[in-house]
């Protein structure tokens, strides 16, 4: 019988599990989100978030196990996403995941989220290494090269906002509410992106770092001499936001490409769910003349499908968890590299 394994994704504010199949089957994905309880603040609140995925743990790894048909004797590996991420919600993934493995007496397996998302293309698309990675999200904004199941190197990494960040508090800014990434981007539809002049950070830089906290300020300039937005004033800004940061990850990718021959471009994370986004890259994948590999939207966001795949890559490598299991809120994907 293929080898199952069971994910369980905790970090911040998506609960989610899953049971994927060796062979490359998502028997079952589920994933509760807590947009609602979180957006009268604004953003997640680590506490909250942390007592949600108690309350919703237990309830969706048992829905998880019925979507597959399988029963946890059927189990083979489980796996936890150990970070990074917030500290309560690791905490309580990892603490369930040990204890339910080991009531089993089935293996455990601590699993990076970043790591998750990088082998996601390999779940979905079959990718081939080596690849070129831009991870983006709400936390990290990364280009990576994969050479193998945890083999990383970094090659380049936000300053300071990752793009996601940008993407939510550009929204905040125009009056779009929370979660701002996916209002940004709908409010972009018809808007104007030409009518105001606003940066593309590092562009031309001779490294492979972003930074998107004077985009983030220029916005908010922007916003006051306005002094009140117009629903015109409200689309022509988010396309602006929306092309500047396209404009910034693609003159990085660039960057990135010369003197490399990747089998494809990945994008992964909850900003690769961004349509204007994804077709940019794909023009930039296209001229290189290599493949542009994005998950489905589905599994682009916070998942356990990816932690479940990312422990059995793992496990058909050889070489285990890479970590001691203990919750990590900082977990760099490149191991010779500190911090985030």
């Amino acid at each position: 019988m293929t080898l199952l394994a069971l994910g369980i994704e905790s970090s911040c504010d998506e609960t989610a599990a899953a049971v994927v199949a060796a062979d490359g089957h998502i028997l079952s994905s589920l994933v509760a989100s807590q947009v609602e309880t979180h957006r009268p603040y604004g953003g997640v609140v680590p506490e909250v978030a942390a007592r949600a995925h108690l309350e919703k743990l237990d309830m969706l790894v048992e829905g998880a196990l019925q979507q597959a048909g399988v029963t946890l004797a059927d189990i083979g590996l489980v796996a936890s996403t150990a970070g990074p991420g917030l500290i309560g919600g690791l905490l309580v993934g990892v603490m369930y995941g040990r204890a339910l493995a080991a009531g089993a007496g089935k293996p455990w397996m601590g699993i990076s989220h970043l790591e998750g998302h990088a082998l996601t293309a390999r779940l979905t698309n079959g990718a081939e290494y080596p690849y070129l990675l831009l991870l983006v999200s709400g936390g990290h904004t990364q280009l990576v090269w994969v050479e193998g199941t945890g083999r990383y190197q970094r090659l380049g990494t936000t300053l300071d906002d990752a793009a996601g960040e940008c993407f939510d508090k550009s929204a905040k800014l125009l009056g779009l509410g929370y979660p701002g990434g996916p209002a940004l981007e709908k409010a972009a539809t018809g808007g104007n992106a030409k009518r105001f002049d606003l940066p593309r950070p590092m562009v031309g830089q001779k490294n492979c770092n972003f930074s998107f906290s004077g985009l983030k300020t220029a916005v908010r300039h922007k916003v006051a001499a306005l002094d009140m937005l117009t629903p015109e004033d409200v689309r022509d800004l988010a396309a602006a936001v929306q092309e500047s940061i396209a404009a910034s990850l693609c003159d990085r990718v660039c960057h990135a490409l010369d003197g490399r021959r990747p089998t494809a471009l990945v994008v992964a994370g909850g900003v690769a769910a961004n349509t204007h986004i994804r077709n940019r890259l794909a023009e930039v994948a296209q001229k290189a003349g290599i493949a542009f590999l994005a998950p489905p939207v589905a599994l682009c966001g916070d998942n356990a499908a990816m932690i479940a795949w990312a422990a059995l890559e793992r496990q058909a490598a050889g070489i285990g968890a890479g970590d001691d299991g203990h919750p990590r809120p900082r977990w760099a994907l490149d191991a010779s590299v500190a911090g985030r």
